[in-house]
Order: structure tokens, then sequence, then C-alpha cells
């Protein structure tokens, strides 16, 4: 435990003007860097002798319509401690790009392309930049809070073309007001078939 302090320590001594904030989270330590500097410390905590952090978790989140809207999290878990380190950072504005990890930590590339496909924020320097969860013609990005709960489109099969169709959503219901009053209770009106009852 006593070198994995250490190594903190050396953390904070190499990367000390990159890291904003060291706060524990849940007794979980968090770091949050400079968005440029991420590789760097994510390299450093995954090669150090005594840390040895695997990543175990990469996401991103959309804090809309907050500042600074994009947050990329790295969570490493850290075999000589025995326990856990989030490593997050925040894209400035509506920025979208941020730097790969790949090229550090293999680890990192399906995640990466996840975050691509939900929320549209590229990994600049990523060596492989398909699409993995959405189709290529799919529009939007459906994790961000502005990405409509129906979707754009919806997907059937036409028996007369014998294939898949895109077509645009339509709702096929308007709004319709419900009563969630107890049919136990009673309504205070006359539902049809109650007249029967008298």
């Amino acid at each position: 435990m006593a070198d994995a302090q250490t190594a903190m320590t050396q953390l904070k001594e190499a990367y000390g003007a990159s890291i904003i904030e060291m706060t524990p989270i849940n007794g979980t330590p968090r770091l949050r860097v400079i968005k440029d500097e991420v590789p760097q410390v994510a390299h450093y905590l995954h090669t150090h002798p005594n840390l040895r952090g695997s990543l175990s978790l990469l996401w991103a989140v959309d804090h809309r319509p907050r500042e600074t809207r994009y947050e990329i999290l790295y969570l490493f878990t850290l075999a000589e401690r025995k326990d856990w380190l989030l490593l997050c950072t925040d894209l400035p504005g509506d920025e979208r790009l941020f730097r790969s990890i790949t090229p550090h930590i293999h680890a990192a590339k399906w995640y990466e392309r996840e975050i691509r496909d939900m929320f549209g924020l590229i990994p600049v320097g990523h060596p492989d930049m398909r699409r993995l969860l959405t189709d290529y013609g799919f529009e939007g990005h459906p994790l961000r809070k502005d990405f409509p709960l129906t979707g754009f489109v919806e997907v059937r099969y036409d028996d007369e073309q014998k294939r898949v169709v895109y077509d645009k959503v339509r709702l096929a219901q308007e709004f319709r007001n419900f009563d969630f009053l107890s049919p136990w209770e009673g309504t205070d009106y006359v539902l049809p078939g109650d007249e029967k009852a008298k």
C-alpha cells in the first residue's frame, strides 16, 4: 500500500499542472485532468509498477445544459491497491473532440468507438473509426440529451420489397388524457355498461 501511495505522490509531482483536482468519491480516488493530458496520465496509471491500472470502463456523460456539456470518465482497477481510480475530464463548451488513449491502452478501442456512436464525441488518434452500435445510415446519437425518445427512423421488414426498410417515425396515436382513478372507488361519471347494473 505504501508503494501505491508513493506512486500517487509521483503522479502528482509528474503531472501536477495537468491535474485540476484530486478528490475521493465514496472512498474511490478521482482525478480530474486537463483534456489534452489524459493519454499521458492514463499511460502512467497503466504502466507504473506500483499501480498497474487496468482500464475497466470508459464512458461519457452528457450534462446538458451545463456549460461544459460532455465529460469523459475512465475507471481503472489498480492491481496493487486492490482499489479503483476514476480519471475524468471535461470537454470545454460544446466541443466534441478528445484524445484517444487507445495507442497507450488497447482495451480502450471499443469503448471509444461506443462513445463515438452514442454521443458523437470523436477520439482523435483512434486507429479504427468504424461504427460499432449503430448502422451507417443512422442519424443522430442516442445517448445525447437532445436525441428524441422515439428516434428519427423506425425499422420494419417490407414483404413487397423483401428487405428491411427505414421509415420516418410516425406516432400511431395522439396524446390521450388518462383517468387514473381507482375503479373500485368509483368515478364521477357513468361508464358504458353501468346502466345495466341498476
